[in-house]
């Protein structure tokens, strides 16, 4: 004999209300449980702050300050990365967030830096350069947000924008602090072309080391604590110039590893790879 069970309906006055309460409890459980994570966006926030800052500095020509405080978002940016993998506090938020602020602090502060520096004394050329350095940065960002999970997570493909922004902030700095032997004729054009190459060099396909298989959580060897220890040594005795040169080194590092790769006849570990079963397309 089949049973037929049939729904009571809540009937009486208070019945609406009843069932307004519980909807309200039901959207505050859902809020709560869309919150974010406050310790990494803690750092993100302040990389952002600091890339404010370096915009607010060179309005009022302060570029030494500026071009430290770029400098200074790079280190939050980098930490605020580690951090969420550390305490495992990653987020859909955080990865949007991160990009909104390396974007403001690595593509619109060094170009704004830059030009109030120098190259608006050349006129549309200068902010041509300007505009191409930040584009660069948001073609690299967005092409960096489409490639996660496809690229090979050793090398970066093409020069991150944290190290552009420092090559050009150190370039800055550098000459700001006059320790760097160039005439003033040369200056405006010297800084659009390390402004430039910073910029095509962030959308190129050249690889460039990454440092994510490196884990602080893994012993190391002695000799890695010296190396560190003598790095410190010579970034705290000159600034300027040991971190304008260790920039640098880096930012041609991926062409000469590209040419060494090509000469090799081994593939680019920076290029997406193609999902299973495709075929590159047919001249």
């Amino acid at each position: 004999m089949a049973i037929r069970l049939r729904r009571r309906k809540l009937r009486g006055p208070g019945a609406s209300a009843a069932v307004d309460d519980y909807v309200t409890k039901g959207a505050r459980m859902t809020v709560r449980r869309r919150g974010i994570y406050l310790l990494p966006n803690l750092f993100t926030t302040a990389a952002l702050f600091s890339g404010f800052f370096a915009i607010v500095q060179a309005m009022n020509q302060n570029f030494e300050w500026a071009a430290i405080a770029i400098f200074i978002a790079m280190v939050l940016d980098g930490m605020d990365g580690r951090v969420a993998r550390l305490t495992n506090t990653q987020s859909a938020f955080g990865e949007q967030y991160d990009s909104l602020s390396d974007m403001t602090s690595f593509g619109v502060a060094p170009a704004l830096v830059v030009y109030e520096w120098v190259l608006r004394d050349l006129g549309r050329w200068g902010w041509a350069g300007a505009f191409v350095y930040c584009a660069g940065a948001a073609l690299r960002l967005a092409r960096f947000n489409a490639n996660i999970g496809v690229v090979d997570k050793r090398f970066f493909q093409g020069l991150p924008s944290p190290a552009a922004a420092a090559l050009v902030a150190g370039f800055v700095w550098l000459a700001v602090d006059n320790r760097f032997p160039i005439r003033d004729a040369w200056l405006p054009w010297a800084t659009f072309a390390i402004t430039v190459y910073a910029g095509l060099t962030m959308v190129s396909s050249a690889p460039f080391y990454s440092g994510k298989s490196f884990h602080l959580g893994r012993s190391v060897p002695f000799w890695v604590m010296v190396v560190i220890v003598v790095v410190i040594f010579f970034v705290s005795s000159n600034p300027p110039i040991v971190l304008f040169g260790l920039f640098c080194c880096y930012a041609a590092s991926g062409y000469l590893y590209w040419g060494w790769q090509a000469w090799r006849g081994d593939a680019n570990p920076a290029q997406p790879a193609r999902p299973v079963g495709t075929e590159p397309d047919a001249d």
